[in-house]
């Protein structure tokens, strides 16, 4: 056992708390907005991340995350602590020591945290006109390039809480009028939302998403009732986009990690007709937008 371990082991309840409060505020203030891929804005005096901010990029609420730094007597879960280690951008070392103090098992012992990486969002740029995006397991949009952002729906005007296939295929008219199977695409994507999370039960973000569909859409209830489950695999599919027009289009996922979790999304032409319809929807993009080609969700 080494010296890090016990002393962690040594440790009282209450040293453990104040312990890793403080090793949790290092973390998050040597991290720049930039890192993580938010913007750094004008009136920003905080050294690092926020404290809203790490809770955005983990989905947990910002005042589970702020009592968590002051070192109060709440539960913590190995679920949110790995969420938690992602957005900090926790290396092995750090990851393992972060999960010591907590006196939690990790979930994931040396693995590395995927995060959306400024070579990613780079990847993401170079990939256009084709349209890529990076989602996580619990399928949230992380990141997406100009022409992802206008295939379905326009991404950039939703909400970031909104930015989620499941939300926009049972609750966005503008999405569900794109997808020509919608029918087919509702039952396939709640049953991998539910294969998903079954290694994410006590996750708060994963239960506040069903939750919300729950109370938002009859459809989706109906469909979780049956406990269907689906496998990741992509596949051909038509998107009648409001702009363009029908475009027939291979749905690939390339996984970021060792694990079903984040993952590379692209959507390539299969034909010509729809190899020029792509390169219309991302001209009219380009014109849209005079901001930076990638849009960062978390």
């Amino acid at each position: 056992m080494s010296i890090m371990s016990v002393e962690t082991t040594a440790m009282g309840p209450d040293v453990r708390r104040h312990e890793l409060a403080a090793f949790l505020r290092s973390r998050r203030e040597r991290i720049s907005p930039e890192q993580v891929g938010l913007p750094r804005g004008r009136r920003r005096r905080t050294p690092g991340l926020r404290r809203e901010e790490v809770a955005q990029l983990s989905a947990v609420g910002v005042t589970w995350y702020t009592w968590l730094e002051q070192a109060r007597p709440i539960q913590v879960s190995p679920q949110v602590l790995d969420a938690v280690a992602g957005a900090l951008l926790l290396d092995p070392t750090e990851r393992t020591h972060l999960f010591a103090l907590a006196g939690q098992a990790d979930p994931h012992p040396e693995t590395l945290c995927p995060t959306v990486t400024p070579a990613l969002r780079h990847l993401l740029d170079q990939l256009e006109p084709v349209p890529a995006a990076v989602q996580n397991s619990r399928y949230d949009f992380l990141a997406y390039n100009r022409t992802f952002g206008r295939l379905f729906c326009d991404l950039d005007a939703l909400p970031r809480e909104d930015r989620n296939s499941l939300w926009l295929a049972f609750t966005d008219d503008d999405f569900r009028s794109a997808v020509t199977d919608l029918p087919e695409v509702l039952l396939a994507l709640a049953g991998k939302l539910r294969a998903s999370m079954a290694e994410h039960l006590a996750e708060p973000a994963w239960k506040a998403l069903v939750d919300r569909l729950l109370a938002a859409s009859p459809e989706f209830r109906e469909i979780w009732a049956r406990h269907d489950v689906v496998d990741q695999s992509g596949r051909t599919k038509l998107i009648r986009n409001a702009q363009v027009g029908l475009l027939r289009l291979e749905h690939t996922n390339l996984w970021l990690g060792p694990t079903a979790g984040p993952r590379l999304v692209t959507y390539v032409p299969v034909d010509a007709a729809t190899r020029a319809g792509i390169e219309r929807l991302h001209a009219l993009a380009l014109a849209e937008h005079s901001a930076p080609p990638i849009r960062t969700v978390v």
